[in-house]
């Protein structure tokens, strides 16, 4: 084969490869597990299985039940991940069947704590197809179910986690920045009401906000700056593309946080 038709052909591969983590959920739950980790060497413990494992799984279960549920009204906004979900249905119900019981076994190593902040965020996923149409009511619950997973979780494991208001607020504002965009993308009230560029405007300036809250905070927490920092790069250049928004957008927060996971181990 030409070498161009080889670099097309793994061209090719590798945006299959992507989709499919993308579209399978798989893709935002490694961010969540990766942002679990950042938080808890930020806050200054030892990272644990119960805590990442539950980020992990628990986002893999939600995410795909919720695809899996909505299907029809998502053909509208993302047709490429609908196709998917439809081709793929059954594996797709397998494996959220699968980190469903994961997710169960991780809360119990948990402890009662962290499955107390568990439960409302397990609710809201549950009832997230009848209220994601809120016009801003869905980036602000969403923002909330994943801080409580990935930097409250780990705080409520461990009792010595120091700084979790610092961790909080810098992670507040690289979800609230990433729902924001992921409205635009999908075209949802908000963004029908007040427009794509008002919008993109404001996840920008809170992504940008984190950054600065990110530099104020103890040199400890410091790292986690990162996670903002690359949500901001991505939303400079925004395209409202499926992929751009399933593998960018979300992939950010996973590279921030690996990035932050890095510079705290140091």
């Amino acid at each position: 084969m030409p070498p161009e038709g080889e670099q097309r052909k793994r061209s090719g591969c590798l945006i299959a490869s992507l989709d499919a983590l993308a579209f399978s959920s798989a893709w935002v739950a490694v961010a969540a597990g990766a942002l679990a980790t950042a938080c808890s060497l930020a806050m200054g413990i030892e990272p644990q299985l119960a805590a990442v494992g539950l980020a992990f799984s628990g986002t893999l279960v939600v995410y795909n039940v919720d695809r899996l549920r909505d299907l029809d009204r998502d053909r509208a906004t993302t047709p490429r991940r609908s196709a998917f979900v439809e081709a793929h249905g059954g594996s797709l119900a397998l494996l959220a069947l699968l980190a469903g019981a994961l997710a169960a076994g991780f809360a119990l190593a948990a402890g009662p704590r962290a499955c107390l902040v568990i439960a409302p965020v397990l609710a809201l996923g549950l009832l997230h197809r009848r209220i994601k149409h809120l016009t801003f009511g869905k980036s602000a619950y969403l923002t909330a179910s994943w801080v409580a997973v990935v930097a409250v979780v780990p705080a409520a494991i461990d009792a010595s986690a120091r700084d979790v208001a610092w961790v909080v607020a810098i992670v507040a504002c690289a979800i609230f920045a990433n729902a924001v965009a992921s409205s635009v993308r999908d075209r949802e009230v908000a963004a029908a009401r007040f427009g794509a560029a008002p919008l993109l405007h404001a996840a920008r300036s809170i992504a940008a906000g984190g950054v600065g809250i990110g530099l104020a905070a103890p040199a400890g927490v410091r790292p986690l700056l990162l996670v903002a920092l690359t949500t901001l790069l991505v939303l400079i250049p925004f395209r409202d593309s499926e992929r751009y928004g399933l593998v960018g957008v979300d992939g950010a927060l996973l590279a921030g946080a690996v990035a932050s996971a890095a510079f705290s181990s140091f």
